[in-house]
């Protein structure tokens, strides 16, 4: 699936992104569910639906309405949708994170859908994933698919290269488990970020140490992410999952081990938030404390 400078270049710096990884056929597939809970959104004022855990499903922005929807957030969407299942499981996009992480086996941890449509307010703090799905070891892969195209003006994903290779900063500031690094450590390591942007079927592969975070969508085009987190067959998840599903866990490629492999890291373990998603953590709006 990859050549050997890609799978270079992703641990030099952290991420690689592949275009025409999805073929028209999937994304139409995706991109068919997700207009449909678009407009089901419409019909919402504030969070909805249930997942495993009890929390909301489809998280909304404060700015949502019927005429201008902002459904932000749609978890575990491979429970409600066969389409996102099969590219989470089994399609060339895990095909190469196989390759990315090099473990015998890859796991599947949780899924989500990211959003921002036209003109939306949503945007992401700059953080590292590890701290929020901290494992044994750091072997796990982040997939984003850009379910449509994504430009330098819909929002993109903004990493910093080579940070994957930083400490672990913390995301608790005055008590609290805010989702994101303090303001010291974003002026002094996020002023220099890249855009991950292209074309509908590329997807972005990130290490989960890696800085990253995005801007709102100040354009006409919606800016839609499929976003796989996958961990090493060998990698111990520590804490609960932030979004359980019934598919958590599932080998994907590989064999069981039957052992745990662990790498040195030290970090405060993540607080779950109660509200629908990580947004709210990092607005300061959740019940959590």
């Amino acid at each position: 699936m990859l050549d050997a400078a890609q799978i270079e270049q992703f641990h030099r710096d952290g991420y690689l992104v592949v275009e025409n990884v999805l073929d028209a056929s999937e994304l139409n597939a995706l991109n068919e569910a997700f207009n449909h809970w678009v407009d089901e959104s419409r019909e919402q004022t504030a969070a909805y639906g249930e997942t495993l855990d009890h929390r909301a499903r489809f998280d909304v922005g404060g700015d949502h309405s019927a005429e201008h929807p902002s459904l932000r957030r749609v978890a575990s969407p491979t429970e409600i949708s066969p389409a996102y299942l099969q590219v989470a499981a089994d399609s060339r996009m895990t095909d190469m994170v196989h390759e990315l992480i090099g473990a015998a086996g890859v796991r599947l941890h949780h899924s989500k859908v990211n959003s921002k449509l036209p003109s939306t307010e949503t945007q992401v703090k700059w953080h590292q994933d590890f701290l929020f799905t901290p494992h044994s070891n750091d072997d796990l892969v982040t997939a984003l698919l850009m379910v449509g195209e994504v430009t330098a003006e819909n929002g993109p994903l903004q990493v910093i290269p080579g940070s994957h290779k930083q400490p672990l900063y913390s995301h608790w500031q005055g008590g609290r488990f805010t989702g994101s690094v303090d303001d010291e450590v974003v002026e002094r390591e996020c002023q220099s970020p890249v855009e991950c942007i292209g074309p509908a079927g590329s997807v972005c592969f990130m290490h989960t140490r890696l800085l990253h975070a995005s801007a709102p969508n100040a354009s006409n085009l919606p800016r839609t992410l499929f976003i796989t987190v996958y961990a090493a067959e060998d990698a111990l998840p520590y804490g609960d999952n932030p979004l359980p599903s019934q598919h958590q866990g599932m080998l994907l490629r590989g064999e069981e081990t039957g052992t745990v492999r662990t790498t040195a890291n030290v970090l405060r373990l993540p607080q779950k938030p109660k509200g629908a998603s990580f947004f709210v953590q990092q607005s300061g709006l959740d019940a959590a404390s």
